[in-house]
């Protein structure tokens, strides 16, 4: 099928694009926070003690477990973690119309200030009902970030520079857990048991950093024409490309923009035919994502590391380390993902991880069997273990980690985008509240088993790369829509639509 070629902007990689990106992107450092910080917290004794008594009775040998899977086992517990993604999951629904009508940027005001008051409320925590109203307004936050950073990212940067600007959103998150590992391995040592408090409450810093950011930031041109301010949208075009010739690309976003007005209803268009290929990926990038077994590792590291042999602060020095791998790999991505594109990454991060998983699997196999027998690790095989979780980590940290983000906020047609973003962080965080919640009744009863179930996944989603989704480098938003015409499953699938459309006239 031949195709037209895509528009070639005019334009440059300009320094007032890089700080916005840039300072837009902090919004990861909320998530990548909450991320790193809540499995270090629930692996602190003093934690443990003070709201769940009976974990902390059964993990300390108090009352000894003959399964060391198990020790960690409290629906309770989890739900610390997971409820977050109950509220982020609401709040990314309702962030739509929010960005939308208000613009991306006061999305991401809003979900800072919802943040901030998370920490305080988790930070000051006498009860436990403080920690999960602290998780909810965590989650509020969360959801509004996610659903307008990625976006605003993707509408901002250059086509050509789009990856690496968009990917500094999952840089950003990598820090943040890298961050947080590091906190929670100091602060379990001091203020007598209370350092706990100092780990959750700090997450404040990067949300008032993102606040303040998101007030200096300008509205994208995408969102100042949505919102009929096309002279503004054509001040801040010149701006950011670094040259006067901006009139294609502000004709094809007001071409794009007048399609918008003319969706009425967005959840019920982008159910349409011609949508199809971007609602599949909405849905099943961040599924995928989140099924690779990649929040286990992060959210748990530490309780991993403990029900597997480690002590209290080898834990927490290993997810150190391996919160460490993250931020790097991820920088490594942020440089090659405009080169070699977003297909190659996805597949060279599938066959990794496959093969890191299968490794692990093996090795805690051939420790505890199916029983769990507690016992502590030879010093050489605990290294092994740590290594191999990094590589696993690595390789998804500059392929379905920075994607996952990358991928959907570039693939959406300005009409459906606000839309089908909210299904993208929504199935996101319907996911990671499935994993945050049941990963340790998963390991009680899957056992070593578990990282195959996640391996299983990791096989699947490859192979639905390989097969479905077209190459977006180098491609702009707005004629993003010919790559699926130009494919050999969607292009036939879409012409078939066509054709059924002029049959029924």
């Amino acid at each position: 099928m031949a195709m037209e070629a895509p528009h070639q902007y005019p334009g440059k990689l300009t320094f007032r694009v890089v700080i916005t990106c840039i300072m837009a992107a902090t919004g990861g450092l909320i998530f990548g926070y909450d991320h790193g910080v809540s499995g270090g917290v629930t692996s602190m004794d003093s934690f443990l003690k003070e709201f769940f008594p009976s974990v902390y009775e059964q993990e300390s040998n108090v009352k000894p477990s003959a399964n060391q899977y198990c020790k960690f086992n409290s629906q309770i517990l989890t739900l610390f973690t997971s409820s977050l993604y109950l509220s982020a999951l609401v709040a990314g629904l309702g962030a739509s119309t929010i960005t939308r009508i208000m613009g991306r940027r006061a999305t991401m005001i809003v979900g800072g200030l919802f943040f901030v008051s998370g920490t305080l409320f988790n930070g000051l925590a006498d009860g436990i009902w403080m920690l999960i109203v602290g998780r909810l307004l965590l989650g509020f936050g969360i959801g509004c970030a996610n659903q307008s950073v990625p976006i605003y990212l993707s509408e901002m940067a250059p086509y050509k520079y789009r990856g690496g600007l968009n990917m500094c959103f999952q840089l950003s998150i990598t820090i943040g857990i890298f961050v947080a590992n590091l906190f929670n391995y100091y602060f379990a040592k001091i203020l007598n048991g209370q350092g706990w408090r100092l780990s959750l409450g700090l997450g404040a810093i990067p949300a008032v950093i993102f606040v303040v950011g998101s007030l200096c930031l300008p509205d994208s041109p995408s969102s100042l024409v949505a919102r009929g301010r096309h002279e503004a949208a054509r001040q801040e075009l010149v701006k950011i490309r670094g040259t006067t010739d901006i009139e294609a690309e502000l004709k094809d976003i007001i071409t794009a923009s007048e399609a918008l007005e003319n969706v009425k209803h967005p959840w019920k268009t982008l159910l349409e035919r011609k949508y199809r290929p971007q609602l599949v990926f909405a849905v099943c990038i961040p599924f995928f994502q989140q099924f690779t077994g990649l929040n286990v590792i992060t959210f748990y590291a530490p309780i991993l590391f403990r029900t597997i042999g480690f002590g209290p602060t080898a834990s927490l020095m290993s997810a150190v380390i391996i919160g460490s791998f993250k931020p790097v790999s991820t920088l490594i991505s942020i440089f090659v993902v405009d080169k070699f594109g977003r297909r190659t990454l996805f597949l060279e991060g599938g066959a990794q991880m496959l093969i890191c998983q299968i490794i692990m699997t093996i090795a805690i196999a051939v420790t505890f069997g199916t029983s769990g027998n507690p016992g502590q690790l030879p010093k050489w095989y605990a290294v092994v273990i740590v290594g191999v979780i990094c590589v696993y980590v690595a390789g998804f940290a500059w392929s379905w980690g920075p994607l996952g983000w990358l991928v959907p906020s570039e693939i959406f047609p300005l009409e459906i985008r606000p839309a089908c973003q909210s299904i993208t962080v929504g199935v996101n965080m319907t996911c990671t509240f499935f994993i945050a919640q049941f990963f340790t009744a998963m390991l009680c009863h899957m056992k070593f088993g578990l990282f195959l179930f996640f391996g299983g996944f990791v096989v699947i989603m490859t192979i639905f790369i390989y097969k479905l989704f077209p190459e977006t480098k180098g491609v702009p938003l707005e004629e993003m829509h010919k790559e699926w015409q130009k494919h050999p499953i969607w292009g036939k699938f879409l012409d078939a639509g066509r054709a059924d459309e002029k049959d029924s006239k």
